[in-house]
């Protein structure tokens, strides 16, 4: 009898090493935070291991003065959704939506006097991202992130997230806008960039804030010779107020982690029992 109970033990500790090594090879860590570079299998194992937030990054194509590429909202915002989801954890981040409001196309109205810019009417951008949102509930996602870059859409991302969380009352799912994502620019990292001396150079749109975050996330993106040989910026270059020549990595660092900060505390929130 006694002899047996090794064995038994050794069977015992087998049928467990092939459980765990099939727990571990059946969720494993996904190919990174991109949606759309995984396969639908690939996905549809994610949701069922866990990774039921999804980050809709919402970027916007238009002027930023000179010496800032037109992308610069999308490729911001792809870069802190996918960081904001590597460090959340269980989370993936949809493709950017590029296509916002800008305004209007006749007559020419805000960033659309000048070159560079594209825009959508409101109510095909509130039903873009409605549309959107529902595809990932109906797929098992259960928190969907609206996370907005621009100024100039974040009344119409509050009004999708507001609309569909009634729809959704019954799902399990919802929505969740986050404005502090966006309010940290112009407030807290404003304040911060004063604070150091920098008030002068703070404006709303292709000054020192929004040069010196696109420097940190991507310097090929801003025209940094022309800039540091610029005369003064006026309204007619699409710069409106501030300065943005003494504009640098090292500062545009300090209102990137705000924003990531800022939108991990919400997301954490709205997980929360």
């Amino acid at each position: 009898m006694n002899r047996k109970y090794p064995a038994m033990a050794l069977a015992c500790l087998a049928v467990c090493a092939v459980r765990g090594a099939h727990a571990q090879t059946s969720c494993p860590a996904p190919q990174g935070v991109a949606f759309e570079q995984q396969s639908w299998t690939e996905i549809q194992r994610d949701i069922g291991c866990g990774f039921t937030t999804i980050i809709i990054p919402v970027g916007g194509t238009e002027q930023s003065g000179p010496y800032i590429a037109v992308g610069k909202h999308n490729a911001r915002v792809q870069a802190l959704a996918d960081e904001i989801a590597r460090r959340a954890g269980h989370t993936l981040v949809a493709p950017v939506v590029a296509y916002v409001p800008e305004g209007s196309v006749s007559p020419r109205t805000s960033h659309m006097r000048f070159p560079g810019t594209i825009s959508i009417p409101t109510d095909v951008f509130e039903k873009l991202v409605a549309s959107a949102a529902d595809s990932f509930r109906v797929q098992g996602f259960r928190l969907v992130v609206l996370l907005g870059d621009h100024g100039g859409y974040q009344a119409a991302l509050r009004k999708v997230a507001d609309t569909l969380n009634a729809a959704w009352r019954r799902s399990g799912a919802r929505v969740l806008y986050v404005p502090e994502y966006y309010d940290v620019v112009p407030h807290q990292y404003a304040d911060w960039l004063r604070q150091k001396g920098y008030g002068a150079d703070v404006g709303k749109h292709a000054d020192l804030s929004d040069t010196s975050l696109m420097l940190a996330v991507d310097p090929d993106m801003v025209r940094e010779q022309a800039l540091r040989q610029a005369p003064p910026p006026t309204p007619a270059q699409g710069i409106y107020g501030g300065d943005p020549r003494r504009a640098t990595a090292a500062l545009g660092r300090v209102g990137l982690d705000m924003q990531v900060s800022a939108a991990l505390a919400a997301i954490e929130r709205a997980r929360a029992p």
